[in-house]
């Protein structure tokens, strides 16, 4: 048996001073020099935090979810003799008495855990708007469940002697003592935020507040009468908590642990855990340390308020860096929550350390709440199908919400992000919104500790996952250090100094038709309402004849490889190139490196199904291709279908091509995306638009990641507007002048000895003469290189197809750089 006298600070509800009153008992009660071992019913970070700097102990949450209820005794005990024997326990409650898990009829409530450590209650009631009535309510509060011991009263918020006589009175008759009173005016309340108190460790004046507190405590409570009260708690049989130990043969290594104010929300169990588990955890400031504690083997980014310390965060250049560099080389990551928001790529639009693809930001809902959690996929944390108890507290959301397997299963569905950004197989990052406590799964403890352990770091690149996937090297940066993953045509136009006729951009006409543009115009005045896409998603439908559940509107093509890099499933991603970049640039943004599939010059870049990588379960490719213009036959696409694959068809350009030949999209489309842009045709680059159509189960994914209102208001606009019959119309007519323009631009390049790739989209491939788009370009003609599209090299160039006049001038400069260059005419490339 061991004896604790123990105190249970409650109330009627949240905000009548339970907080103010239990950290002032604890404050006052130490000044007397007795050792307080503080605690906090329920999941919360803030109220501990006060208790830390009151007591000079480390705050501890009693949780009965988040741990156990045979737990709360032992972890109570701990608590008080951790560092060193206490004198008694003040245990702060959580909302009301008997609030606790809804639907539970009040489990891991304050009257919960009191009956589980058999301590007796001290009430604290807001007694500003109400006289005799509080009697009733302490009446109906300490009769309302016999097995919990209400023992005494404080009355907070009187208004006057008078006031607080006459409720002092009422509550007497009742058979409770009333310990003390505490008038409205005392100046001892604790700042508030958006998810509640203001931390003490960002409070410069907490320590002297604190002080104020427990003057004031001791003036208006008889201190005597509440250890009095704490002594008449029964003695407890349980033994103390104490972390399972793991006895290694290596020493210690360093787990960095993120602190400062950024950063004040960890359980006090979580290092204990670690230490005893064979890792030291060392505390770093996010906001001020330009580097990790020497010798750092993991990283563990518990809970805080980085959303109140962003621009100090992003200043800390140095120590983003870093910290992008050990993720990336494989460290074991834990995050949570704000850990979350700092790994993302940036809060608030404040940059952060970029380790994961999503970006944060406020948002006006709160998310709170219980959760069940099972991680997904065997990692750092423990085997696939482990499961734990979590809380989720927060008012920021990422976009998207989650990547790859997620880091945990909530009702099936994935939550946070599990990546493997050093290709080694399993992930090495854990993020999410959830709060864990490692002392109920201390499993977790000890398989992070020993990730940590087996820590190497990866520095010689990104490693394909297994034999079945081989994956090209990733490409160097381009001269003007851009990763030629992200290369795109507009970057020819820029630092030259001088404006050229673009043959780079394959926008197709220089302005919206009239009545696009006025249809954009007058939406204007609808820009004050969030945008709603469902008009568009249905002229979309009707226009393909398929159902609304098959249409997704998205900004631009480039939303929609971001949404499929996030949430399509697929172990084997796989490439056809060259194509369009950002299929792959999406995929690697996520961690997943795919294997590339490479078309080549003597075949004429056609694809052959038959060669496909048959364990791809992902694949992606264009049709007709960027670069190459290919238009691949529509069964040759349709061959590559099959159970546990999903295809991804890039069909940008294929409103380019007359009736639109060979396009997949049909009223039934199992395993199949197929991506449109509406940018290309109506010279729309700068507002964004394009769709998704496919299988209904796929666009429901994707639009679970998608971000609330990404698809503006004049996008959908058009959207709406180039699916009328009218404008399908003048788009065939387009398609029609662009096919006529490119086989006039074709021939010209044909009489100058070059071979352009036979295809149909309005851009041509040739491979020219060594330096023949620099040459171009002092010609006054930007054209896009093609070294940056895999699987093509530097003699290759991409041309827009322009009216014939614009062809002529081009073919001229052309001739001039063909006389000054004495390479013979080039072949296709093999």
């Amino acid at each position: 048996m061991t004896r604790l006298p123990r105190v249970v600070i409650a109330a009627a509800a949240s905000g009548q001073g339970k907080t103010t009153v239990a950290v002032g008992i604890m404050a006052a009660l130490r000044r007397r020099g007795l050792a307080v071992a503080p605690a906090k019913v329920g999941p919360d970070y803030i109220d501990p935090g006060y208790h830390a700097l009151a007591t000079g102990r480390p705050g501890r949450n009693l949780d009965p979810w988040l741990t156990s209820p045979e737990q709360i005794a032992p972890l109570l005990l701990h608590g008080a003799r951790t560092p060193y024997t206490a004198d008694l326990s003040v245990i702060e409650g959580v909302m009301g008495l008997y609030d606790g898990q809804m639907g539970t009829d009040g489990f891991a409530s304050t009257a919960h855990v009191a009956t589980l450590t058999d301590s007796p209650v001290l009430l604290v009631i807001d007694i500003s708007s109400a006289a005799r009535t509080i009697a009733a309510s302490v009446h109906g509060l300490a009769s309302y469940d016999p097995s919990v011991r209400v023992a005494g009263v404080v009355l907070n918020k009187a208004g006057s002697a008078r006031h607080a006589a006459e409720v002092r009175r009422a509550v007497e008759a009742t058979g409770l003592p009333v310990l003390g009173v505490l008038p409205r005016d005392a100046g001892v309340s604790v700042p508030s935020r958006h998810l509640g108190l203001v931390p003490a460790a960002e409070r410069d004046e907490a320590a002297a507040g604190l002080d104020r507190l427990a003057g004031q405590i001791a003036e208006h409570l008889d201190l005597d009468a509440v250890l009095d009260l704490a002594r008449t708690a029964p003695d407890l049989a349980d033994e103390p908590w104490t972390p399972p130990v793991v006895h290694r043969t290596t020493p210690p290594r360093v787990v960095a642990v993120a602190g400062g104010q950024a950063f004040t929300f960890r359980y006090a169990e979580t290092d204990e855990l670690l230490r005893a588990a064979g890792c030291e955890p060392v505390v770093f400031d996010p906001a001020t340390d330009t580097s990790l504690p020497q010798g750092t083997s993991g990283l563990y980014l518990g809970g805080g308020f980085p959303e109140a310390h962003a621009p100090a965060l992003a200043r800390n250049t140095p120590l983003l860096a870093e910290l992008r560099a050990a993720v990336a080389s494989g460290m074991p990551t834990v995050a949570e929550c704000a850990g979350l928001l700092y790994l993302a790529e940036a809060l608030d639009d404040h940059p952060m350390v970029g380790a994961l693809p999503a970006a944060a930001a406020m948002h006006p809902r709160l998310t709170l709440g219980y959760r069940t959690a099972v991680l997904p996929v065997d990692g750092m944390l423990g085997a696939a199908g482990t499961a734990v108890h979590a809380h989720e507290f927060h008012r920021t959301r990422t976009s998207p919400p989650t990547a790859g397997p997620g880091a945990w299963l909530v009702d099936g569905a994935p939550v946070g992000f599990a990546l493997d950004p050093a290709g080694i197989g399993r992930p090495t990052v854990h993020a999410s919104y959830l709060h864990v406590h490692w002392a109920g799964n201390p499993s977790l403890a000890t398989s992070f500790a020993d990730a940590v352990h087996a820590y190497q770091p990866v520095t010689t690149g990104v490693r394909p996952s297994d034999d079945h996937a081989p994956v090209a090297a990733h490409p160097a940066t381009t001269a003007d250090n851009v990763d030629p993953l992200d290369h795109h045509g507009d970057a020819e136009l820029r630092g030259t100094g001088r404006t050229l006729v673009d043959l780079a951009v394959n926008v197709r006409v220089p302005v919206p038709p009239v009545w696009l543009s006025d249809r954009i115009a007058a939406c204007t005045t609808r820009l004050a309402a969030y945008p709603d896409v469902s008009q568009a998603r249905t002229a979309i439908a009707r226009r393909h004849g398929v159902p609304g559940t098959m249409v997704l509107p998205t900004s631009g093509a480039a939303e929609a490889f971001t949404l499929i890099a996030r949430a399509v499933p697929g172990r084997h991603p796989l490439v056809v190139h060259p194509q369009f970049t950002e299929p792959e640039a999406a995929l690697r943004r996520v961690g997943r490196v795919p294997e590339r599939h490479l078309l080549h010059g003597d075949t004429g870049f056609v694809l052959d199904p038959a060669l496909i990588d048959p364990n791809a379960d992902l694949v992606m490719l264009g049709n007709p291709t960027n670069p190459t213009s290919v238009l691949h036959p529509r069964a040759s696409l349709e061959s590559l279908l099959g159970p546990g694959r999903t295809v991804v068809v890039d069909e940008a350009f294929i409103d380019a091509v007359p009736g639109e030949l060979d396009s997949l999209i049909s009223a039934q489309m199992p395993g199949l995306l197929v991506l449109r842009s509406l940018t290309k045709t109506w010279g729309l680059a700068g507002l964004r638009a394009g769709y998704v159509v496919g299988d209904p189960d796929l666009i429901a994914l994707l639009a679970q990641h998608q971000p609330p209102w990404s698809v503006s208001t004049p996008a959908a606009v058009v959207m709406s507007a180039t699916a009328t019959r009218s404008a399908l119309e003048q788009a065939d007519d387009l398609a029609r002048r662009a096919t006529s323009d490119r086989a006039y631009l074709v021939r010209g390049l044909q009489a100058r000895g070059l071979r352009p790739v036979d295809g149909v989209a309005p851009f041509v491939l040739v491979e020219g003469p060594p330096g023949a788009r620099e040459a171009l370009r002092d010609n006054g003609f930007a054209v896009r290189r093609g070294d940056t599209f895999p699987g093509l090299n530097a003699a290759w160039i991409r041309i827009a197809v322009r009216d014939t006049t614009t062809s002529d001038a081009f073919l001229a400069a052309l001739d001039d750089v063909l006389a000054h260059t004495a390479a013979p005419a080039p072949e296709l490339a093999r």
